[in-house]
């Protein structure tokens, strides 16, 4: 079992690791052009309006693989052809759609996030690499349902690289600024969707079936699609929703350096997640797999095992954090007449990105149950929990405690994501009985 998980985890593990690593580098790069907090913030707000685009769209990928996973434990593959159909003509559709209404989207997410013309420069660049991302979160959700990790991590390792080296390109070889991180990520985008294309086809062309338009609109199939897909856009927009808000609230704080050590300490719990949902993507995947196969003695067994895996690498990104979070955060700072301030503020809330990692690795865990096991109804009621408890506690001790009443009320939303979802699904009895039907 440790053999299976780490099969899928590892490769996982590595193609996530790498876009928290981009945005690392990313920030590093906007540090070391003019004035590092402004640049650094601006880079901050920008992101995070693609990430609300992103993170809303992501549903393709999670409503993909649940039920891409269960049909390959059954041996269905005209189900899993179909299911591939599905996931990229409607990735293909919303990404058509975003390009469409990219100027009402640009202008009332600059409205949104206070942002200024270098962010509006960022965004009206960055959103023609909008329907490669997008179309690849369909391709990587059936991957990952095929239980196949190596071409996602070789796809992402492969567009990550792409688009540091073209970032240092345009950035300090044509003097763009920021824009030419954006450029760097429409091409990095489109190249890696051709690549995962190519992939696909050389790896599965013996497990691709003939199917027709009746079986790709088949309705039943459909009805599923649309209800966990449903609970999961419901689920992604409150995800989307706190992490907004969180860039928001930085943006609001009493100065530029409180907006960029957020944004920096953030980027270290980020790293964290990409590792942990190495474990979770196996969880989602064979906890499917087990489902379709009717194999509960092995899904027992795999859930066991991942809790043992995913608090382990909890416990070594705390080490790191602990030991080396100066150094981390100093790689940031191109200005180094800013780096005692910004350091001296970071010292301030560097406990809460310690902490968060125990609080997260289960939650992390249980998403990946859930969707592997369909029961996405859950999955949509802890978040909808979570993030009313996230804006309740911070509302209310903003006022006396001020940027560490928005740590703590991440800290909540993460750890109680995890609970609600392990009581809701009566401690995971409901994920067991439906490998049993």
């Amino acid at each position: 079992m440790n053999r299976e998980i780490f099969r899928i985890a590892i490769p996982n593990i590595i193609s996530s690791i790498t876009v928290p690593l981009m945005g690392i580098f990313s920030t590093a790069i906007a540090g070391h052009c003019g004035d590092s907090a402004a640049t650094i913030g601006a880079l901050a707000i920008g992101v995070s309006i693609f990430n609300f685009i992103y993170w809303n769209c992501s549903f393709i990928r999670m409503g993909t693989s649940g039920i891409t996973a269960q049909a390959f434990g059954a041996k269905d593959f005209v189900t899993t052809t179909a299911m591939l159909v599905r996931a990229v003509g409607i990735s293909a559709v919303l990404g058509v759609l975003v390009l469409l209404l990219q100027y009402p989207l640009g202008e009332l997410s600059l409205w949104m996030m206070n942002g200024g013309q270098m962010v509006s420069d960022y965004f009206y660049a960055r959103i023609w690499a909008v329907p490669a991302g997008i179309m690849l979160f369909g391709l990587n959700g059936w991957f990952t349902g095929m239980q196949n990790a190596v071409i996602p991590m070789c796809t992402s390792i492969f567009i990550n690289i792409l688009h540091v080296l073209l970032s240092l390109w345009f950035v300090f070889g044509f003097d763009m600024g920021i824009v030419g991180i954006a450029y760097a990520s429409v091409v990095a985008q489109w190249s890696g969707m051709i690549l995962s294309v190519v992939l696909l086809v050389l790896v599965f062309r013996k497990k691709l079936c003939h199917v027709d338009m009746a079986q790709i609109l088949d309705i039943k199939a459909l009805k599923e699609f649309f209800k966990v897909n449903g609970d999961i856009i419901i689920r992604t927009f409150c995800i989307v929703a706190v992490y907004t808000f969180f860039t928001a609230a930085s943006a609001c704080m009493e100065s530029d350096i409180v907006l960029a050590v957020n944004t920096m300490l953030l980027q270290l719990f980020t790293l964290f997640s990409y590792m942990n949902d190495g474990f979770a993507y196996a969880a989602e995947a064979l906890t499917g797999r087990f489902v379709g196969a009717k194999d509960v003695d092995s899904l027992r067994l795999c859930i066991r095992r991942c809790v043992v895996w995913a608090l382990g690498t909890a416990v070594v990104c705390i080490v790191i954090y602990v030991g080396w979070w100066q150094d981390i955060i100093g790689m940031f700072v191109g200005d180094k007449s800013q780096l005692e301030p910004i350091l001296a503020v970071a010292a301030e809330y560097i406990c809460w990105v310690i902490a968060i990692p125990l609080a997260a690795a289960l939650p992390f865990l249980m998403d990946g149950i859930m969707v592997g096991a369909t029961l996405t109804r859950i999955l949509r009621n802890s978040m909808l929990l979570s993030t009313v408890a996230y804006f309740v506690i911070y509302y209310t001790l903003h006022p006396f405690i001020g940027n560490d009443a928005l740590w703590l009320a991440f800290t909540a939303y993460m750890a109680l994501r995890g609970v609600a979802q392990y009581f809701m699904s009566g401690r995971l009895e409901a994920v067991y009985t439906k490998s049993l039907r």
